[in-house]
């Protein structure tokens, strides 16, 4: 009986404290008191209770235009959203912070955060990566205008990463034409990917799938167009064992190069009689 007492004790002050704490919050979005809302919607913003603080900062913004407060509030208005995992309006918000405010205290952090907000946002590569680009470029932009920021290696880790997931991106479309059979697809695909990554970690698969394009894109031609894509077949062959001589693929390759060659030779005979 005792214990069921003190449960209801408690559960009364509870709801008492919730009660005042409520109306006096109530008490401070409807004051015209501008330093009582900004002490108010920093102490809820610590407190973590980012619903009530935005509440705050949103009334706000407009109260301390052209005041030395606005950049302090605005920036904030940000990281209420950084902080309750909404990037998508954090990134508006940093993104505008800049333009409005560029020479703030706050700048710097800013610019990291609206770069990594983007980066937060941008999706696994089978994905649109327009995120991953705005991200990319954001990050950019900090580097350069904060060279000596302590968050710099960060940044360059995180742009790594960035890339790899365009790169990513790149070599799945381009596989995906091969796989569908659009071997001339795949072959603007492959080289696109190739010249826009010349360093990626698919280059001797790349390449492989090259030549394998060149072949079965000949192989399925009219046959006045046959001769032609078979050289270009061999000369995708060729470019493909001088950087991977050892490839685990070499053999299926001079199979693709015997019959490519043996077919232009004999195109060559035909032409030359």
């Amino acid at each position: 009986m005792l214990r069921k007492n003190v449960k209801s004790v408690i559960l009364i002050l509870l709801a008492t404290i919730m009660t005042v704490g409520c109306s006096q919050y109530v008490k401070v979005l409807k004051s015209n008191d501008v330093d009582l809302k900004v002490s108010r919607a920093f102490y809820y913003y610590d407190k973590g209770d980012y619903s009530k603080a935005g509440a705050l900062f949103e009334q706000l913004a407009p109260l301390v235009r052209g005041t030395s407060r606005a950049d302090s509030v605005f920036f904030y208005m940000g990281m209420n959203y950084f902080k309750q995992l909404d990037y998508m309006m954090a990134a508006s918000y940093f993104k505008n912070f800049l333009e409005l405010y560029g020479n703030s205290v706050f700048a710097e952090d800013a610019a990291y955060l609206e770069a990594y907000s983007y980066y937060e946002i941008s999706p696994k590569p089978e994905l649109d990566q327009a995120d991953s680009y705005k991200a990319i470029e954001a990050f950019q932009m900090f580097m350069i205008r904060y060279p000596d920021s302590p968050k710099l290696p960060e940044a360059q880790r995180i742009l790594l990463e960035l890339r790899e997931k365009l790169m990513d991106k790149s070599f799945i479309a381009a596989r995906l034409y091969y796989n569908l059979g659009d071997y001339k697809a795949s072959i603007t695909a492959l080289n696109n990917c190739i010249a826009d990554f010349p360093d990626t970690k698919y280059r001797e698969e790349i390449l492989f799938l090259l030549l394998k394009s060149r072949y079965l894109y000949a192989l399925n031609s009219v046959p006045e167009r046959r001769a032609e894509r078979y050289q270009e077949a061999v000369d995708e062959y060729f470019s493909y064992v001088s950087e991977f001589p050892e490839s685990a693929n070499k053999e299926e390759a001079d199979e693709m190069y015997e019959i490519s060659s043996s077919y232009v030779v004999d195109s060559d005979v035909v032409n030359n009689q």
